[in-house]
């Protein structure tokens, strides 16, 4: 089974970032994206826009909190999830994308670090304090198999 989304939109407001704890961030992001159709009964251009609910946790949520702000066009891939919470009685029910990589589009201008992206590690615990201008780099994401098909996004 799989459950992968890819989306290409524009954020609608700053992120919103919370610390579960001194070392685990998490933020959501609020992405839209539109479709253009033409209406064939009147013939006018129609734009129809989905806004997505996205959720980044730990390092990810460390780069969206320092970089992502209202405006900028990401590309967000992640997966798609259901959960409930109660309110007044009432079940809830929302639906969001848990994201696990955004890549920055758009002009310079706009985005500072164009066509650069933020990956996360699933398995990678976040740093007990900010880097030090000396340190260590950080590990690499976990490659893909050698028998992947090849990315041919064109960003």
């Amino acid at each position: 089974m799989i459950n992968k989304v890819i989306l290409v939109g524009n954020v609608g407001a700053d992120p919103e970032v919370r610390y579960i704890n001194a070392d685990l961030p998490t933020a959501r992001i609020r992405l839209a994206t539109t479709e253009t159709y033409t209406d064939s009964k009147t013939g006018q251009r129609v734009d129809k826009t989905e806004w997505h609910s996205i959720t980044v946790w730990r390092g990810l949520a460390k780069t969206v909190e320092q970089y992502v702000k209202k405006g900028m066009q990401l590309y967000v891939e992640g997966k798609i999830t259901t959960r409930s919470y109660e309110k007044d009685g009432a079940t809830h029910y929302t639906t969001e994308i848990v994201a696990n990589e955004i890549k920055f589009l758009g002009r310079k201008s706009d985005n500072q670090s164009n066509g650069s992206s933020a990956q996360a590690a699933p398995t990678q615990a976040p740093p007990a304090a900010a880097p030090q201008a000396n340190s260590a780099p950080a590990p690499e994401p976990f490659p893909a198999p050698e028998d992947a098909p090849a990315d041919d996004l064109p960003f």
